[in-house]
């Protein structure tokens, strides 16, 4: 059996995993869903996130700990993806697979931040009530974003439950973009990062990371392998839970 470890995206926490975690279990596998810094029940506060290492630190402690001889499969959600490629760098020996789920997939050869700017390009702003920040003025790309209700409803839930609606709305905290960081060269590279594979999920309904979008990730760095969920917003794991572990099930066979 394969040891899961889910990475949630902007604005969320371990908390969005809860459906899969108890799919996963269920058929024997062992999960590790994370809180990244300020996410989640995670004690620290957004303002105390001086770099995308704060943000990261949790997975990057988590990943440390493992025994030499322990692999797992990362699954990294959305702005998870970013996270994920930082841990792939750093602990390549240490990943059988890395999981995109509709997410920002970066290459070693530009910038992680392009991926992001590609997002930024693709909607028209203001996206409903999404809230972006801009603490280093308006003329700057935004290094803060909250989602607010309107937009968790139609664009980022849109075929999710309810409840689960209800409770991305109790539980979203504010989220930070890291982008200074991430426009630095050389954050991944061939023998680190390039040495796991990756396998990218597609989910065709997604109104937030358009499916256009999605192909130009994979298009622009390659996976070994690419599956498809039709009938999945944006948050697949509360609008097709089933489906996705079925995906996460095969990325395990094919890797364990």
């Amino acid at each position: 059996m394969a040891h899961f470890v889910l990475i949630h995206g902007m604005c969320h926490g371990a908390w969005c995993w809860y459906k899969v975690v108890t799919l996963l279990k269920s058929a024997g596998h062992r999960v590790t869903p994370l809180d990244l810094g300020a996410a989640g029940i995670n004690p620290k506060q957004i303002g105390e996130l001086d770099s995308i290492s704060d943000y990261a630190q949790p997975l990057m402690e988590f990943m440390a700990s493992l025994p030499q001889h322990e692999k797992v499969i990362l699954v990294g959600h959305s702005y998870g993806g970013i996270t994920i490629s930082l841990a792939m760098e750093s602990f390549p020996t240490k990943v059988l697979a890395a999981v995109y789920l509709t997410a920002f997939m970066p290459n070693r050869h530009s910038p992680i931040a392009t991926r992001v700017a590609e997002f930024f390009k693709r909607v028209e702003e203001p996206i409903m009530d999404l809230q972006l920040l801009f603490e280093d003025g308006s003329e700057n790309p935004p290094t803060h974003a909250m989602f607010g209700p309107k937009i968790v409803s139609a664009m980022v839930y849109q075929l999710s439950p309810k409840e689960d609606i209800e409770l991305a709305i109790t539980l979203l905290r504010q989220g930070k973009w890291f982008l200074k960081d991430l426009s630095k060269e050389s954050l991944l590279t061939k023998e680190k990062f390039e040495s796991v594979d990756r396998v990218y999920i597609v989910c065709r309904d997604d109104l937030l990371i358009e499916e256009s979008l999605q192909k130009w990730y994979i298009e622009n760095s390659p996976a070994a392998d690419v599956k498809f969920i039709d009938g999945a917003d944006h948050m697949p794991m509360f609008s097709k839970p089933q489906e996705l572990c079925k995906c996460l099930q095969e990325v395990a066979e094919k890797y364990n």
